[in-house]
């Protein structure tokens, strides 16, 4: 059998018809190869044989029973049902819609055979409705077998989707493994074929750490790391190089009202670094929160646009971007034409700002996501910077290098702290840089935890708070499953608060629009709310110089990378910042392992690193909502060895990598596309 079986649609199989095909497209089942990668989640043991006195209602058990009884009933839509019995007792067989001749031989009178299937109690008596498997002594090893479970959607019969996940692991097509026998051995690996067999018929599937798991743990990031690695390749394509002098820049900074850290001395010259070579800059900031990302990024803007070029700085809000153009203003003065574009922009001006664009009579254009619409021409883009990408992934990546032409340098900004395991799985087509020090006049955050019993105590330092004219975030319970309960419990609140602080306080919900909301955020910036108060995690970057103290409800239900995330919305001023953290009595010790993490650190970092040691990959909340998650099998806490071996494995072939060899490979994980490969 072609291995390209595996990459048909699942109706090309023997017993699926359209109806399974539509509920298998809803388990994500749509290819042959998606049945081959829906491991099993458990197994039925059915090796034991049980007495007719031991069984268990609800249960799938095997019995041996000799046949006594065959009913027929002559009247329509009555069941079948064959009685047997064992030393013990009696139990029903009953059949629906079976043809008599076919039971007759199934079940021969007076004779002894193996039945398994659900245990059920009707009329006073054990009974099994469609037993999975019945056979006579003779082939009781063809029962006696641990069935594997499958994790199936309403409307597909398991024992249907069994046989036809067997039919398609029996006649799974040899494949020429593309690693070779020495580092299968070398690694504790298995040959693919072998490992996918083990991993649908044995216990390896529920085994994270079996030979055949990790095979294909180790297959998945291989492909990951050689998808990045060809979109590097294709990213990095030869230009112009950038000329500029320092000078410019230099008088920008001495002009700055506070001193660059060191690591934002290092970041630029990075930047500058790729800015005047001839290869393609396409690089990431991290920086935890409050960094100094965006400085970073409008020095390099300016460098840029001294070499002769134009610049483009996207936001995903308006807010953010608003304050973007602020910003660029007061530093730049007026030594470089800026222009701001949303959707909100009127036909008018929108129009002759893009003429200007155009014409290139524009240095720098600030908006969100809309500057790289068709319509939108620059006429010499030499830089591309992208705020707060956490959520693009490789195919977008490579789209947006290849839309902003072949001079075009790409900066991509994040404050998601992602721990090393992730980051070169996520970026590897990238080079990263990464900003690890605070601003020197930026204080430490002070960081408190308290019951909510305690609650009185904590409104007296709102108030002087208030009086201060200082401003507070409140952050309720997140609720995921109900946004209605977001929202009641997020109402509940502000109306508790508004009760104690009259006029004062301002809400944000999921059900509010985006222009509701960034109205209420310019609200707040413009200090005409003291408390706002929100179920959803508050604009990531946006500063507000003025929040100095945070409270986050229920605080025991975020994971520490989150909790640092919002801890940081304060304290971005010269002022001490404050985060209260709210908790019902009954903590676990997880939970107060991870309070006393956060009052003791705020490296963002470090904290994202101890998250992931503690809550687990799959447990990451705030990962999986930024698009992060991107593995299926591979866990960077349990896989650790195999991230770095497939890093590594990759790093030694880049340069030569054999696409037919490896095409297989990426059609499996879906990955061929991103880089166009067609052959298999």
């Amino acid at each position: 059998m072609e291995k390209d079986f595996l990459f048909c649609e699942v109706s090309s199989l023997k017993g699926v018809g359209l109806q399974l095909s539509k509920y298998l497209k809803k388990k994500r089942i749509e290819k042959i190869k998606d049945i081959v990668l829906n491991l099993p989640y458990s197994d039925t043991d059915r090796s034991k044989i049980y007495k007719l006195n031991e069984l268990e209602v609800g249960k799938i058990l095997s019995i041996k029973v000799l046949v006594k009884k065959l009913n027929f009933p002559r009247t329509r839509n009555l069941p079948n049902k064959i009685t047997c019995e064992d030393k013990t007792g009696k139990i029903d067989i009953v059949y629906f819609n079976s043809r008599e001749g076919y039971l007759r031989k199934l079940f021969p009178l007076n004779e002894w055979v193996i039945v398994s299937g659900k245990i059920n109690y009707f009329n006073k008596r054990y009974q099994i409705t469609n037993p999975d498997y019945v056979t006579t002594l003779d082939n009781q090893e063809y029962v006696i077998k641990n069935i594997p479970k499958y994790n199936l959607t309403k409307g597909i019969n398991e024992k249907k989707y069994r046989n036809i996940s067997e039919q398609v692991i029996n006649n799974l097509p040899t494949v020429i493994d593309w690693l070779d026998i020495k580092f299968i051995k070398k690694n504790n690996l298995i040959n693919w074929n072998e490992g996918i067999k083990k991993l649908h018929n044995s216990k390896d599937a529920k085994n994270n750490k079996s030979h055949s798991y990790r095979r294909l743990v180790f297959d998945e990031l291989c492909a990951n790391f050689l998808t990045l690695s060809e979109n590097r390749k294709r990213i990095k394509k030869n230009k112009i190089p950038k000329f500029f002098n320092n000078k410019c820049s230099k008088k920008i900074i001495n002009n700055l009202p506070f001193n660059l850290t060191k690591s934002q001395i290092n970041v630029f010259n990075e930047i500058n670094y790729d800015l005047l070579s001839g290869n393609r800059m396409f690089r990431i900031i991290q920086g935890d929160v409050g960094s100094g990302k965006t400085i970073v990024s409008l020095l390099s803007i300016f460098n840029v646009i001294k070499s002769g070029y134009q610049c483009a700085l996207m936001s995903p809000t308006e807010i953010l971007a608003r304050q973007h153009y602020k910003l660029s203003k007061e530093i730049f003065k007026n030594k470089i034409k800026i222009e701001f574009l949303t959707g909100k922009t009127d036909y008018k001006l929108r129009k002759d700002i893009l003429n200007r664009l155009n014409n290139g009579k524009i240095d720098l254009l600030i908006g969100t996501h809309s500057l790289f619409q068709k319509k939108i021409n620059f006429k010499k883009l030499g830089l591309a910077v992208i705020d707060e990408q956490h959520k693009f992934g490789v195919k977008q990546r490579s789209d947006l290098a290849i839309k902003g032409g072949d001079n075009c340098d790409v900066l991509l900004m994040s404050a998601t702290p992602i721990p090393r395991t992730m980051m070169m799985s996520l970026y590897g087509d990238m080079d990263v840089s990464k900003i690890n020090e605070k601003p020197a006049k930026r204080k430490n955050i002070i960081t408190l935890s308290k019951p909510e019993k305690k609650m009185n105590e904590i409104w007296p330092f709102i108030k002087k708070q208030i009086n201060e004219d200082n401003q507070i975030f409140w952050v309720c319970p997140l609720i995921e499953e109900s946004a209605f309960l977001d929202y009641s419990s997020a109402k509940k609140k502000f109306e508790i608060i508004h009760k104690k602080f009259p006029n004062k306080v301002g809400l944000i919900h999921g059900a509010l629009e985006k222009e509701e909301k960034e109205n209420i955020l310019n609200r707040f910036l413009k200090k005409e709310i003291s408390i706002l108060v929100s179920t959803t995690v508050i604009e990531v970057g946006i500063d507000f110089p003025n929040a100095n103290l945070i409270i986050i409800e229920n605080a025991n239900k975020f994971g520490l990378a989150q909790l640092h995330q919002l801890r940081g919305r304060v304290g971005r001023g010269e002022k001490q910042g404050t985060c209260i953290l709210l908790f019902k009595d009954g903590l676990t010790k997880n939970a107060i392992k991870r309070i006393k993490i956060l009052k003791s650190s705020d490296d963002g970092f470090f904290i994202a690193e101890e998250d992931l040691k503690l809550r687990g990959f799959g447990d990451l909340i705030g990962y999986q909502q930024s698009g992060i998650k991107n593995f299926r099998f591979a866990d960077p806490v349990i896989h650790e060895d195999l991230f770095k071996l497939a890093e590594k494995y990759v790093l030694n072939i880049r340069d030569n990598i054999n696409q037919k060899k490896y095409s297989f490979l990426l059609k499996l994980f879906d990955k061929a596309e991103i880089i166009n490969v067609s052959e298999i």
